[in-house]
């Protein structure tokens, strides 16, 4: 039975959220074959569509058919806070926006939580449309304890801090998981190898479902070695198993 969103307004029965509603849509990761129907139809019926890159976004929902016309709007972490007051007034108005990321699902380690907040805040109904996300697929292939974890995203770049994260969190009880760009994985490999020991238990998952996605689990070092055998494209996800986890 479908149920009123959180203005008291039930879905249509198509499924596309009601006319006022930020939707918060997943997109593939990668393969373009994870489409969802459903993001399809809420983005082909958008009247605005809030995304990271216009060009990407471009390209990505003509992969699905989708002409983008003059609907998209640049929202990231620079301009996020100034763009609020249009796209509530949108929103207030009756417009369908959905806010989506470069790929995966957005706001985490994305832009859009200002946006989804401002939209609580304002009283305006916010709904998912679920998909694809780097942090849930690696989990479910990682063989790692999944029963509870720690999301942290993007560690600080300096090797000081994230080394003094590495050994606040040595003993801490659950999966930690963690994104890290091409240019620092050698680097927050080897401090996981220096700070919690060749032996700890990783996964490392790179350029998920694309064609040339890989993924690497066992001892640190033996990890470490084996990601940066490999040639070095794309963002990584990183999984940081409990201390006393064995495979």
């Amino acid at each position: 039975m479908d149920t009123p969103d959180s203005a008291g307004r039930p879905p249509d029965a198509d499924g596309l959220p009601p006319p006022g509603t930020l939707a918060v849509v997943s997109t593939p990761l990668g393969n373009l074959g994870d489409w969802t129907e459903r993001a399809r139809r809420v983005l082909a019926a958008a009247d605005r569509i809030l995304c990271e890159d216009t060009r990407v976004c471009a390209r990505l929902l003509r992969s699905a058919g989708i002409e983008p016309g003059g609907r998209l709007l640049s929202c990231h972490e620079g301009n996020e806070s100034a763009r609020l007051p249009g796209i509530l007034a949108e929103l207030e108005s009756g417009l369908r926006v959905a806010l989506v990321a470069d790929a995966g699902t957005p706001t985490l380690s994305d832009p859009g939580f200002r946006v989804v907040r401002a939209c609580r805040r304002a009283g305006l109904p916010v709904l998912p449309v679920p998909g694809p996300s780097a942090l849930t697929a690696a989990l479910a292939v990682s063989g790692l304890p999944t029963d509870r974890f720690y999301f942290v995203g993007f560690l600080p770049p300096r090797s000081a801090a994230r080394r003094r994260f590495l050994g606040e969190h040595r003993a801490f009880p659950a999966t930690i998981v963690l994104y890290e760009s091409v240019h620092r994985i050698e680097k927050l490999l080897s401090e996981c190898v220096e700070v919690l020991g060749a032996e700890r238990v990783l996964a490392v998952a790179r350029e998920m479902t694309k064609r040339h996605e890989s993924y690497a689990v066992g001892p640190a070092a033996e990890v470490r070695d084996s990601v940066l055998a490999q040639a070095r494209k794309g963002e990584y996800v990183v999984l940081l198993a409990p201390e006393s986890f064995r495979l």
